[in-house]
């Protein structure tokens, strides 16, 4: 018996909560972030979704041939897509090949263009679903104010400094985040650059740091599982602020008791060494 996936109803209404989410902790600014899902199969698509172009990938995915993807459109406010998914998401869906696709929009749309960080979504995905074969790929791209802060901090902007400061500070974090997070140096948004290092980041991490911008993560499983790595790396990173400010006072945890929450949820983490 196979397992009941969900509707497009239920994946738009998802999307709309996971923008809720960055909104409400301050991680989206205006029409800031961008969120999309990679589906094997979507049926009833063409119902929801039923003006149809065809477009140019801005990046050949042939990996993603026959595939939906669900993608929020440029300047969309992620705080908005729960009232209206309808006026945010567009359907692509890849033709053979990979070089090309089928966009799909509701009459409600009010985007002009796919959010302008569509290169490193869909370079994502292509190498998530190669490598992986997945039925499902969701990424979230968001800008949490203490992350991107701490960023801008030379010391660090280094992913072994980051983790061991991010990571002392909440004993859930090393269970949510065993490999932490990956620090990406600055690089200009929706730069072929950016995109080709951020394939490569969240091969090995589930969420990349780049850094003096935001963030981007990702998960097989859902687009809210994929927001709370960003929520706890968010939370560390708003601890470890709170220290800096006020003067370095708290020890947080340490290695030894990191280790033995790690030990006690059967986690393994090259961060409790």
């Amino acid at each position: 018996m196979g397992i009941d996936r969900p509707t497009i109803e239920e994946y738009l209404a998802n999307m709309g909560a996971a923008g809720h989410r960055i909104c409400e902790i301050d991680a989206s600014e205006a029409g800031a972030g961008n969120i999309s899902l990679c589906l094997d199969e979507l049926p009833r698509v063409r119902q929801i979704f039923p003006i149809s172009e065809r477009i140019e990938l801005p990046l050949p995915a042939p990996a993603l041939a026959g595939r939906t993807l669900l993608v929020t459109g440029s300047g969309r406010r992620l705080r908005q897509i729960a009232e209206n998914p309808l006026a945010a998401i567009a359907a692509v869906i890849v033709e053979p090949g990979g070089t090309h696709a089928e966009m799909l929009t509701s009459p409600q749309r009010q985007f002009a263009a796919l959010t302008s960080e569509f290169n490193s979504h869909l370079a994502v995905h292509d190498d998530q679903v190669g490598r992986r074969n997945l039925p499902f790929h969701a990424v979230v791209h968001a800008q949490p104010p203490h992350l991107t802060y701490l960023s801008h901090i030379p010391l660090y902007r280094d992913t072994e400094a980051m983790n061991r400061r991010i990571l002392r500070w909440e004993p859930e974090s090393i269970v949510a985040l065993p490999d932490g997070i990956g620090v990406l140096e600055f690089m200009v948004p929706g730069s072929a650059e950016l995109m080709d290092a951020n394939v490569r980041g969240l091969r090995h991490f589930e969420i990349v740091l780049w850094s003096k911008h935001g963030v981007m993560a990702r998960s097989d499983l859902s687009v809210t599982r994929a927001v709370d790595r960003v929520e706890y790396a968010e939370t560390g990173a708003k601890y470890e602020y709170m220290n800096l400010t006020g003067g370095g006072q708290a020890e947080g945890l340490s290695t030894a008791e990191i280790r033995a929450v790690a030990d006690a949820f059967g986690v393994t983490s090259r961060w409790i060494s």
